[in-house]
Formats: C-alpha cells, sequence, structure tokens
C-alpha cells in the first residue's frame, strides 16, 4: 500500500507533470512548424483550465493544433462553426420532446436535451465565433464560464474560440469587449508568411516536398484526463512570492496610472488580472516543473492582453514586464 501511494505521489508531481506536457509539445512540433505561441497557450489554457480565443485567418493552423492536442492527449473532442442562424440546441445536443400522461391522466408535452456537443467535450474548437447570434452566445458563454448546464458539471477543460481578423474582407464584427473578456488566455496569429518567419516557411516547404511525406495525422496519445486532473490539483499548491506579486501590482499600477488606460480604451478588471491572471502565472510555474512562481512566469501575462489593451502597449509587453521585474528587484 505504501509503494503505491509513493507511485501515485510520484506520478501527480511538478516534475512528472511537467515531463508529460513536453511530450505533449513534441507531439504538436511533430505536426505543426512554428506557431510556438499557440501551442505554449493551449497547454497553459488546459492547466489552468481557462478559455482560449484566437484570432487569425484561416489556414494558419488554429483547429488542426486544437485537434492534435485533443488526439495526444486522449480528450473527447467536438468542433462547431458558427453561422449566422447558430441555435443553442446545436451546440449542447438534441431536442427531445415527450408525451408524458399527468397524474390526473392529462398529456403532456416535455421537453429535454440529449446531451452532445460542448456538454459532453473536454476540449472543444468554436470556429467563427463572432459570427455566433447573441441569443446563443450569451447561454454559451455562461455554460463555458459556470461549467454547467442546468444542475449538471459538464467535463470540459478548456474552450478555444477562433475568429478571422475584423475586416470587411472576411465580413464578420468583433465580440463585445465584456464577452471576449470571458477568454482569459487571447492570442492573435497572422500565419508563417505574413509574420516573416522565413526559415520555418522553408522548414514546411521541405516537410511537403518529401517523398516519405503523408497527409495522414496520427499523433501519439501520450497524456490522458487523469494528468489535466492531477496538474489541476497540483494548481492550487503552487506558491507566489510575496516579490512576484509586487511586480504584478507594479505592472497594474503603470497600466493606470502612467499609460492611463481605462475603460474607454482597455479592459483591465479584478476578475482578469487579481485571479485568471494569478491562475496562468502558476500554470507556467508548473508548467516548468516547479511548485512557485518565478518573476519570468509574468511574461505569461502577455497571452491576456492582446485585446484587452491597446496595440503599441501589448507589442511592448515583454519589456514593461522587464521594466517591473527590474523596479521591485529580485528578478531575473
Amino acid at each position: 500500500m505504501l509503494r503505491e501511494q509513493s507511485a501515485a505521489a510520484a506520478g501527480s508531481s511538478p516534475p512528472h507533470i511537467s515531463s508529460s506536457f513536453r511530450l505533449l509539445r513534441a507531439e504538436l512540433d511533430r505536426y505543426v512548424i512554428g506557431h510556438g505561441n499557440l501551442k505554449d497557450a493551449l497547454i497553459l489554457g488546459l492547466i489552468a483550465r481557462e478559455h482560449i480565443y484566437i484570432e487569425g485567418p484561416p489556414g494558419i493552423a488554429k483547429t488542426m493544433l486544437a485537434e492534435l492536442v485533443a488526439t495526444a492527449a486522449n480528450l473527447k473532442f467536438y468542433f462547431y462553426q458558427f453561422h449566422r442562424d447558430t441555435r443553442l440546441a446545436e451546440l449542447v445536443g438534441d431536442v427531445v420532446i415527450q408525451r408524458e400522461r399527468g397524474e390526473d391522466n392529462s398529456e403532456l408535452i416535455a421537453q429535454s436535451i440529449r446531451k452532445g456537443g460542448v456538454l459532453t467535450a473536454e476540449l472543444c474548437v468554436l470556429d467563427d465565433i463572432s459570427r455566433s447570434p447573441g441569443e446563443a452566445l450569451n447561454v454559451l458563454l455562461r455554460v463555458l464560464n459556470e461549467r454547467r448546464y442546468v444542475h449538471d458539471e459538464i467535463p470540459l477543460l478548456t474552450a478555444i474560440a477562433t475568429s478571422n481578423p475584423t475586416v470587411d474582407d472576411y465580413y464578420n464584427e468583433p465580440l463585445d469587449p465584456a464577452n471576449l473578456d470571458r477568454f482569459t488566455i487571447q492570442l492573435r496569429s497572422e500565419g508563417l508568411i505574413r509574420e516573416n518567419r522565413w526559415d520555418q516557411v522553408k522548414s514546411v516547404i521541405d516537410l511537403y516536398s518529401s517523398a516519405q511525406f503523408s497527409d495522414e495525422i496520427k499523433p501519439k496519445a501520450v497524456l490522458n484526463r487523469e494528468i489535466f486532473d492531477q496538474a489541476y490539483t497540483q494548481l492550487h499548491r503552487v506558491s507566489v512570492p510575496d516579490a512576484v506579486k509586487r511586480m504584478l501590482i507594479d505592472l497594474l499600477e503603470r497600466f493606470i496610472n502612467q499609460y492611463k488606460l481605462d475603460s474607454a480604451n482597455s479592459l483591465i478588471t479584478d476578475r482578469t488580472f487579481l485571479v485568471k491572471g494569478v491562475k496562468v502565472l502558476k500554470a507556467s510555474a508548473l508548467m516548468d516543473g516547479r511548485t512557485q512562481v518565478e518573476p519570468k512566469d509574468l511574461h505569461s501575462l502577455a497571452f491576456m492582453t492582446t485585446f484587452r489593451v491597446p496595440e503599441d502597449i501589448h507589442r511592448n509587453m515583454s519589456g514593461l514586464i522587464n521594466e517591473s521585474i527590474r523596479r521591485i528587484g529580485g528578478g531575473e
């Protein structure tokens, strides 16, 4: 019994969890060249059990990466592409109409849901979410936020919402800022060509030019749900030193007082940066096999500022974070 407990403890230790997620990252790297930020964001989101929003044009591997994660991690996967007439029932399962008899022998018509879609998935991709009609989107976001439907909990770890750039060419409108804020991790990706990543462009061409290349993608299953549950348990045990807390406060204080960010030009909320932001910091430490957050983990906050602060400030997040680390001291 003691040996079994010791083995279980070792299996759920931060170094073991970290090595498991390195295997997952390696599987992603086998099939998708580049897009390091997207890969890191996916793994951080899964560890922290936070939802992800990715904006970018078609064909940059957004959906492919999510499908690879689901396969390599043995997670139940669900994909849905929104359209203007999307109904909630399309997202949560089939509507079942039943006739029943009341106590007085009267006929009753009862409606229920045969659960499916988001309600049974552990990882889901919600493609073109900005096309969703408001009624379906509002209920969906509530389900995602509470991870429950009516009275029942759902097994969902992370939802990944994608959207094309909000320009006329794509005929879509941006999400309302309050709805966008429901997705803790936010990214914008233009693809390898538009981002001038020419070494990676050449690697993709070499891959698809190879005589050994096959369109059939069969990633190995390197994780399972148990690892994610162990990681989430460990997440709450990761400590945040006072110095890192002061660095975070310094960064937020400069957002407000130095750069004059307010409700008109940004979305800096207590819930996002004081609650969910701390979870992301802990997930960053755990992904590295540590039980304590370090100053360098503050750089993971750049995954949260893409659409919450003006673009010029987001582009300089690395410098702003390094400045807070230097100002408070004890950093790297």
